[in-house]
Parts: structure tokens; C-alpha cells; sequence
């Protein structure tokens, strides 16, 4: 299973109105974090490689693990014959019977119609029983229904059924194909691998995490602004950057979601006045094609609001 998780709760948040007398700027302060892939094993199995190890770059489709896929590989074989057999028993279905069996039930057919004649010319002389009389009857009349049956070919239910058989054994093919796919545990993005939860040789089970990948391409950094600043704040407008580690450095951001419901400020702002105001959430995305800035690191944001943004 591949599940995204959005760790966007800042440790340090501070709202102020700045950068001149004229209100041209926003600044707030948030914590960087990154957007995080959990790999999760979708079946069961021994783990048969490790390709890769904490701190390495990978790309989408990137073979991180590979887990024993023989049992499934032989589970898939069986359901690949059965449904060979099943999708010839439904293309035989919607077939008329081969001429050589429609010529030899048509002679059964004759033969008993024959033999159904003369019992009845030679049943009012006595010269045969009555249970000879019957019998005759009966292998007449059950040829007679096989001669008529292959001349129509199947009943449409029948057909049905072998559809449907044909068909459950195309999707049982299918989902077993997947497990054994399954098995080659793939990266979802591009990114570095941030943890490795599996060592060569262990039984993992369905469900269990493998790997978590991070895109460290672009990294999230929510802020929290006043209700009074919100209208300064638009999506796609530009943010400036900046954190300790890199005094001399601005990174570009931008805004990509800003929160329609207000909530009180995070109970980590110190001061009673500053817990008790009611903030909106504004999401930013920081380039950081280089890889310098980290999770966890706190950091300055400036928007330009004014007429010189």
C-alpha cells in the first residue's frame, strides 16, 4: 500500500505584519517538511533482495526490493491451465457439433426409427414382448433427442455458464499475475530513501512497511496567518525563503492552499495572547532542486503583498 503523509505541523510559528511602513509583506515563521511515500508490502513473502539503503536518490519505477515470488508464480501456472481449459470449453460451446457426430447420431436416430417400426408390425402377431416392444420405444426416442440437440448446438444457458467459468478463471489469472508483480517492490516517485524497515531474508507479511521515500525536491512549509492578514495571502503567490543554515540564501516558494477554516493558533506560541487568536493555514511549496534544505528545520517566509510584488 502506498500511503502519502503530509507532516505540516510547524514547531515554531510567528505571525507579524512587516517589510516597511507600507504593509507591502507578509512574514510568518514554519518548520520545513517533506512529503513522505510509506511502501507497504501488498503480499506476503521472504525478502530476497535489498537493492537499496537509507540516503540513496531513486527514481519512479526504481527496483528497491524483491520479495520470493515462487509460491505465487506456481499458484498462477495452475490458474493460467485452468483457464485455458475453461476458455476452450466456451469456444466449444458456441460451436455446432463436428460433422462426424452429427452424421452418427443422424444413422442412431434412423436405425432406432427403424427398429421402433418393425417391433410394432410384429407386436400384434405375438412375436415379440411387450418389454421389447418399450425398449424400442425408449432408444428411439433418446436418439431421436441427441439428433435434435447437436442439430441446435448448445442452449443459451449453457453458453452463459461457460462464459462465466471462462471469465472467473480469467480474473483469478489476473489477481494472481498482480501478487506475483507485487512481489518487485517499485518506487512510487522520485525522491531519497529516508528509511529502510527490512534486512535480506525476512518473512515480511501483507500490510507491513517496507521503505519511506521523501521528495526532498520540494518541501511543504505551513504557516499561519490572522484573519485581518488573509486577504493579502493568493494561491500561486510567490513566497521568499529563508533559513539559519543558509544566512546568504533565498529559496522560491509559492502558495499552494490556504485554509477556508479558521482554528486557534498551535498551543506551542508561548504567550496567552498569541494561543487564544484564531489562525488561518497557508501551505507553501520551497524549491529545493539542490537538496539543502532538510526536514525539521525552521524557517522565515516573506510574501510580497503590495503593488512592487
Amino acid at each position: 500500500m502506498v500511503r502519502i503523509i503530509f507532516r505540516m505541523i510547524p514547531i515554531l510559528i510567528l505571525l507579524a505584519g512587516c517589510g516597511g511602513g507600507d504593509g507591502s509583506s507578509l512574514s510568518a515563521t514554519g518548520t520545513i517538511e517533506a512529503t513522505e511515500v510509506t511502501l507497504s508490502a501488498q503480499v506476503g513473502g521472504v525478502v530476497k533482495l535489498v537493492r537499496v539503503d537509507e540516503g540513496v536518490a531513486v527514481l519512479p519505477g526504481d527496483t528497491l526490493a524483491i520479495l520470493d515470488a515462487t509460491d505465487w508464480i506456481y499458484q498462477l501456472q495452475q490458474a493460467e491451465a485452468g483457464f485455458v481449459g475453461a476458455d476452450a470449453q466456451h469456444r466449444l460451446s458456441l460451436q455446432a457439433a463436428r460433422q462426424e457426430d452429427l452424421i452418427q447420431a443422424e444413422a442412431n436416430y434412423k436405425s432406432a426409427e427403424n427398429d421402433l417400426k418393425r417391433m410394432e408390425e410384429l407386436a400384434p402377431t405375438g412375436s415379440i414382448s411387450q418389454k421389447q416392444l418399450e425398449d424400442a420405444k425408449t432408444r428411439f426416442t433418446i436418439s431421436q433427442q441427441t439428433y435434435e440437440k447437436m442439430k441446435r448446438g448448445s442452449r443459451r444457458e449453457e453458453i452463459e455458464i461457460a462464459r462465466a467459468r471462462r471469465d472467473q478463471a480469467e480474473a483469478q489469472v489476473s489477481s494472481l499475475r498482480k501478487k506475483v508483480n507485487d512481489c518487485t517492490i517499485l518506487s512510487p516517485m522520485q525522491g531519497v530513501v529516508t528509511k529502510r524497515f527490512i534486512e535480506r531474508g525476512e518473512l515480511v507479511g501483507q500490510g507491513m512497511s517496507l521503505f519511506r521515500v521523501a521528495n526532498l525536491a520540494e518541501m511543504d512549509l505551513m504557516i499561519y496567518v490572522i484573519e485581518t492578514e488573509l486577504p493579502k495571502v493568493k494561491l500561486g503567490q510567490q513566497a521568499k525563503v529563508k533559513v539559519d543554515a543558509f544566512p546568504d540564501k533565498e529559496f522560491n516558494g509559492r502558495v499552494v492552499f490556504i485554509s477556508s477554516t479558521a482554528e486557534f493558533t498551535p498551543k506551542n506560541i508561548q504567550t496567552k495572547d498569541e494561543r487564544t487568536k484564531l489562525v488561518f493555514g497557508v501551505k507553501i511549496k520551497v524549491e529545493n532542486a539542490d537538496g539543502s534544505l532538510k526536514s525539521g528545520i525552521p524557517a522565515d517566509v516573506t510574501l510580497q503583498t503590495g503593488s512592487s510584488q
